[in-house]
């Protein structure tokens, strides 16, 4: 196995390196000219959607280069792409839609005009997707799907124009083979949104419920009963990137940050033992996963598939992020009190307990911690399932 990047993919970083010190926009127009930045990943060739193919307008990155790509952009804390299009559904449009599936939803997504969201967890189906409930009957004409149904802690639905939606069409055999993939626009009037407020706060995630929405059958993705397929090879990648690798480093440099300019006795708490220890485990497990990470990439740019690396990033990686918001909780101490928009205290203090109380959710969405351990002790420990 080669971990080690060719001087081709050296030759690669250095030039989006150089790219993002000519082009990213600084302080707060980092925000402001949040679209010349991405007008500048667009012409560079396709580099806004670094994904896709060639074919589809993408720039047909390596698996090497997509990580490298990836890194360089995370560690200088670019302007995020909201995954939900760009990121989960353009990839199964591209493998699985049609001509006109693919013609009349992807320059939307590419464009951000059109923002979706994804229709996944239910009530009684969250750790155990394949559970999921909501129907969708068919036509007696075979023109379209009647849904009826929930799915709850659907991010960003308050404010999406579609839903990517995993439905339950047969409920024969295995329930694995009886889920179907469909596109359902948001402002249908049997469509209702709920909103579900944090522990941190804040309102991005939501319940949506379906009452007699029909669905035209243009709008299936691939075969009847066969959205779980199609779902599942997402779910890997997702995982891969909810790891956060590149962000937790840069959140661990603020936080040994701001406990250098905490005074403790004649020091400062980066001076503590017990504070300088957490960090130093944190930066060597940080490391050794950049390392699994790398071991994928090379299974991946070998030909295979992502295995069960990506349940081992997901599992470390989100745990990882909670333990630095512990972190800056600490650094923050008594700073950290103050609610909302109240200021009081060091900068790097602010949102800090709303940040910590948000991360919670870290290691249960994108498959609950105990679904990767799962998967790890049946895959890598070869224990075989311990769900009966």
């Amino acid at each position: 196995m080669d971990i080690e990047f060719s001087e081709e993919d050296l030759e690669f970083q250095r030039e989006v390196v150089e790219f993002i010190e000519k082009n990213l926009p600084t302080g707060m127009e980092i925000w402001t000219k949040r679209k010349e930045w991405f007008d500048a990943l667009r012409e560079k060739g396709g580099w806004d959607v670094p994904k896709w193919p060639v074919e589809f307008g993408g720039p047909g990155f390596t698996p090497t280069q997509r990580y490298i790509f990836d890194m360089e952009m995370g560690r200088r804390n670019t302007p995020p792409i909201i995954p939900f299009g760009v990121g989960m559904l353009a990839p199964i449009l591209i493998n699985y839609g049609t001509k006109e599936q693919q013609d009349r939803f992807l320059p939307g997504i590419r464009d951000g005009s059109v923002f979706w969201c994804q229709g996944y967890s239910e009530p009684g189906a969250g750790s155990d997707l394949a559970n999921l409930q909501t129907s969708a009957v068919l036509s007696e004409d075979g023109k379209h799907y009647t849904i009826n149904g929930q799915k709850t802690w659907t991010s960003i639905a308050h404010i999406a124009n579609w839903i990517f939606c995993l439905t339950r069409t047969s409920r024969d055999g295995p329930k694995q083979e009886g889920i179907t993939f469909l596109l359902i626009p948001m402002d249908d009037p049997g469509i209702r949104v709920e909103p579900i407020i944090t522990l941190g706060g804040a309102h991005s995630v939501n319940n949506v419920y379906f009452t007699d929405v029909q669905v035209p059958l243009e709008n299936r993705v691939g075969e009847e009963g066969k959205g779980w397929t199609y779902a599942k090879g997402l779910l890997i990648h997702e995982r891969t990137g909810l790891a956060g690798i590149q962000n937790s480093v840069m959140a661990l440099d603020k936080a040994k940050q701001a406990a250098k300019n905490v005074k403790v006795g004649n020091g400062t708490l980066m001076d503590v033992p017990t504070f300088k220890n957490k960090v130093g485990e944190l930066e060597v497990e940080l490391m050794a996963l950049e390392f699994t990470e790398l071991r994928g990439l090379a299974s991946v740019s070998a030909g295979g598939d992502p295995g069960p690396e990506s349940s081992i990033m997901k599992l470390k990686g989100t745990e990882i992020q909670q333990r630095i918001s512990q972190l800056n909780l600490e650094a923050s101490g008594i700073y950290a009190a103050p609610w909302g928009s109240q200021v009081v205290g060091p900068e790097f203090a602010r949102g800090a307990t709303s940040a910590y109380l948000s991360g919670r959710a870290f290691t249960i969405y994108g498959g609950a911690s105990e679904v990767q351990k799962d998967v790890i002790a049946k895959n890598v420990l070869d224990l075989g399932s311990s769900r009966r």
